[in-house]
């Protein structure tokens, strides 16, 4: 299995990309498909903490890191999918430093974090407790999400926290607020981004950025923009694309 913290830290490309449909087949379909990792989302779907551990245990039966993204920087929230064995988080709008430091503290056991103990999936029902233990705090993965105009002022010190391993920009939420909600080309949006560049080159974190429409070209030039952390499109949108391909001729 890919380890994801140590490719991050290395600096390498990893792909991966976003799961909003609960059902098992998805998993399986996109974890055969050479994703390095998958982030099953709860804070734009309908799954549930139970629905999102199945899909966890298909994705490391694969060999593919499972991460959730989450539906807020919630300490409890955190705690129920690292114990159903998450790889690690996406924590949605985080906005400063001390957001941060509270998203990686969540994760982390002490003396590394807060994060409560308990045992289920993740520890082997109790089986692998000292080994789960031993595995968190050097291996689980901690992404911010960069999806305000905020969070772009203090990118800086969000990404000086120790424990955060890369961040995600969120490309919606960022533009709408700017104000300019979905106008990717408006002049502000680039230059929050080149920004968001500029900073996250200077970090040696991993810079991440979501490209919503699957788009191999598009792949392409945020690879070679030094991008390291991409998620490639969504189910959904990968769907809704191969439906619609054979009547764009009519």
């Amino acid at each position: 299995m890919i380890q994801l913290k140590a490719q991050l830290e290395k600096g390498s490309n990893t792909i991966g990309s976003w799961i909003t449909l609960g059902h098992p087949a998805i998993a399986e379909i996109m974890s055969k498909a050479g994703f390095d990792w998958l982030a099953i989302d709860l804070e734009h779907s309908v799954i549930t903490i139970r629905e999102a551990e199945e899909l966890i245990r298909i994705i490391e039966l694969h060999d593919v890191s499972p991460l959730v993204r989450l539906s807020a920087n919630d300490a409890v929230q955190i705690k129920r999918v690292m114990d159903a064995g998450a790889h690690g988080v996406i924590v949605p709008m985080v906005n400063s430093a001390e957001e941060a430091a509270k998203a990686v503290k969540s994760v982390c056991y002490p003396p590394v974090g807060t994060r409560s103990i308990g045992l289920a999936r993740a520890q082997g029902y109790g089986a692998d407790f000292d080994r789960y233990v031993d595995w968190v705090n050097r291996e689980a993965v901690t992404i911010v999400q960069i999806e305000h105009v905020e969070a772009v002022h203090n990118l800086e010190n969000i990404l000086s926290v120790d424990g955060v391993d890369g961040f995600i920009v969120g490309p919606y939420d960022l533009s709408g607020s700017l104000g300019i909600p979905g106008r990717f080309n408006h002049t502000k949006m680039k230059d929050s981004m080149q920004k968001i560049q500029s900073v996250g080159s200077l970090s040696g974190k991993a810079l991440g950025i979501h490209i919503v429409e699957p788009d191999p070209e598009q792949l392409k030039e945020r690879i070679v923009q030094g991008y390291k952390f991409i998620a490639y499109s969504v189910d959904i949108r990968m769907l809704d694309e191969a439906c619609r391909a054979p009547f764009r001729t009519r």
